[in-house]
């Protein structure tokens, strides 16, 4: 009689295995852009090998791979986690792995989902509603010696009056003085965290060169955005690794080709290129990202729409930090 009934419910497990393994993985396969209300994320989903895999951006921080991705009843499933510690009862210490559920399904060029974020602990989740769009493919780098420039536009001509705060409920710390815009996020000893702005032009722009020059005290760390999107990294990182989180690299994404910055508290020369989603740095006279391809928005975005033209914005949430001579060149087309 138990065998009568466990061979059929075993064959319906293995149908149910078999149809949900090969339930529409392709087309999830590319780039994503996710929108939602008060933040922003990115995600590409690839085969590797055979494997499903993916890598996930959302709002701040870097691009990481995800813990698990899988197809589940035609939806996409992907998780992200992270290990913390809570003091029980009795003095010891448990560690507790946290993750994070993104769900999406659609078809075509848009998917809607959620992700779910569970509190620390454990009582309640945040439930961010998602719609994505397909990110199209990257074209051919542009030929940066055919391209036609603009009028050049002084960013602190008028001081800061071309400037305002990103974030217009958090606190300056940015003041401009004999041409230098320096940025002091001062914190009181004792005293909660304050949360100060970044600084954004009031012009926004699609295409571009940028030049200026930057000073970074010792371990501080800033950042310039590209459109508000893309974060060339600001960071005392003199003598270290070369690495994508380092001074000159777009965040997270592109690791300069060689050592470029100078000494914590010296002005340094920041050149850098912005056209077709292709960008070029070249620091204190170093060509440290040679037109390379950006492949989606980094941590801290105002949006992760790339198609639309931004402004450009400092860091200043993070570090004290010192701007001046700030040129942008529209680039024509």
């Amino acid at each position: 009689m138990y065998k009568r009934i466990l061979i059929p419910i075993l064959m319906l497990m293995i149908s149910m295995q078999s149809s949900m393994a090969g339930d529409g993985a392709d087309q999830y396969l590319g780039k994503w852009a996710l929108h939602f209300e008060g933040g922003m994320g990115w995600l590409e989903v690839r085969k590797e090998k055979g494997f499903l895999d993916a890598d996930l951006l959302w709002i701040g921080g870097s691009v990481t791979p995800v813990a698990n991705v899988y197809i589940a009843n035609g939806k996409l499933v992907a998780t992200r986690a992270y290990k913390t510690t809570f003091d029980k009862a009795d003095g010891s210490k448990r560690e507790h792995t946290i993750t994070h559920l993104l769900e999406l399904e659609g078809k075509g060029d848009k998917l809607i989902g959620t992700m779910t974020i569970p509190a620390k602990n454990g009582d309640g989740a945040n439930i961010y509603y998602i719609h994505a769009d397909r990110v199209p493919p990257l074209a051919a780098a542009p030929d940066l010696s055919k391209i036609k420039y603009g009028k050049p536009i002084n960013l602190l001509k008028n001081g800061m009056s071309d400037w305002k705060l990103l974030e217009p409920s958090t606190k300056s710390g940015w003041d401009f003085d004999k041409g230098i815009l320096v940025n002091n996020p001062a914190q009181e000893e004792g005293k909660p965290h304050i949360r100060y702005g970044n600084l954004r032009t009031n012009e926004e722009f699609e295409a571009f060169n940028l030049k200026l020059k930057v000073n970074v005290p010792e371990g501080s760390n800033s950042g310039v955005y590209l459109k508000g999107i893309y974060e060339i990294q600001v960071m005392d990182s003199y003598k270290k690794e070369l690495d994508s989180h380092h001074m000159g690299a777009l965040y997270s994404r592109i690791t300069p080709s060689e050592s470029a910055e100078k000494k914590a508290g010296k002005w340094q020369d920041m050149d850098i290129t912005l056209c077709d989603r292709h960008v070029t740095v070249i620091l204190n006279g170093k060509k440290i990202i040679d037109n390379q391809p950006v492949e989606g928005v980094t941590g801290g975005a105002m949006t992760s729409d790339e198609f639309k033209p931004g402004p450009i914005y400092l860091q200043g949430d993070h570090g004290s930090v010192s701007y001046k001579d700030i040129v942008l060149t529209p680039i024509v087309k």
